[in-house]
């Protein structure tokens, strides 16, 4: 969970922008329990339906040129892909547009998760204490994600050749298959019983690319980062190089825009390993 954005003319627009979509939407926003994203570019909350029925109200915005794509439709696309995933994924309810002078909106209704994520911030910080099951039901949960048919791209080739030299500091491994992926698989996603949070970046990845990025988000506490490698034997194999490698890299790329700054030296000692892999 963020703050809210640092400019106050960003905070009121996309207050008023949320109310409005609540209006919209015919959903009462109840108070407290607003969720902020990164840089103010999404804001939620719990709302309930007419009906009484809880639901949650997400607004992204973008710029008028960027409302349109992968991240635009990732949900809607999830929606009619996925459905609710056998109940380990809110469904998509309704969704409401509107474009001013400054910026697109976009309000997504769905259905509300009760139960907390597993962590406020992306990067694990204490022990889930996770069973077994909620492992088993997140690993079967994401084979019947690799299996969508989707022309969805969360991972690039050209992003790989020129990030991984960069950060990493090996060649792009190649990729010995390319499977579907949530390709946003952090902490701040997943909740228990297992739900999985936030799907518009969701496409084709390198095999293994959702397991790597758990993996990266799990490096301050090495048990849970063992549990995922168990979970995700793919991790430590050749076939899992190449989602290694590009993860790997992606959060070194933040880490040098001064984001996830916790995660700098775990990530370097990453890069070194998979340098002598």
């Amino acid at each position: 969970m963020y703050s809210p954005p640092p400019d106050p003319d960003t905070e009121q627009r996309m207050r008023a922008h949320h109310a409005h979509a609540a209006m919209a939407l015919a959903v009462q926003v109840e108070p407290g329990g607003e969720f902020w994203g990164w840089a103010g570019r999404t804001l939620g909350a719990p709302a309930r339906t007419t009906a009484g029925q809880p639901v949650w109200l997400r607004l992204v915005s973008t710029r008028t040129d960027k409302a349109a794509g992968k991240l635009w439709d990732g949900a809607a696309d999830a929606q009619r892909a996925f459905g609710d995933l056998d109940g380990h994924r809110p469904a998509l309810l309704g969704v409401h547009d509107v474009v001013d002078d400054h910026a697109a909106y976009r309000a997504e209704l769905s259905e509300r998760v009760d139960e907390p994520v597993l962590s406020d911030d992306p990067i694990l910080q204490h022990d889930p204490k996770l069973p077994d099951s909620w492992w088993t039901d997140l690993t079967e949960a994401l084979e019947k994600v690799s299996a969508a048919d989707t022309d969805r791209v969360a991972v690039r080739q050209q992003y790989m050749d020129r990030a991984v030299p960069e950060f990493v500091g090996i060649p792009a491994p190649p990729a010995p298959g390319v499977s579907i992926a949530h390709a946003d698989l952090h902490w701040a996603n997943l909740a228990a019983p297992l739900r999985i949070l936030d799907w518009e970046a969701w496409g084709r990845a390198p095999v293994g690319f959702d397991g790597a990025t758990l993996y990266a988000y799990s490096l301050l506490r090495p048990d849970t980062a063992a549990r995922v490698r168990t979970a995700f034997p793919v991790l430590g194999t050749p076939a899992g190089l190449a989602a290694e490698a590009t993860v790997c890299a992606m959060l070194l790329q933040t880490v040098s825009r001064g984001d996830n700054l916790a995660l700098d030296g775990p990530l370097r000692n990453w890069a070194q390993e998979l340098r002598c892999r």
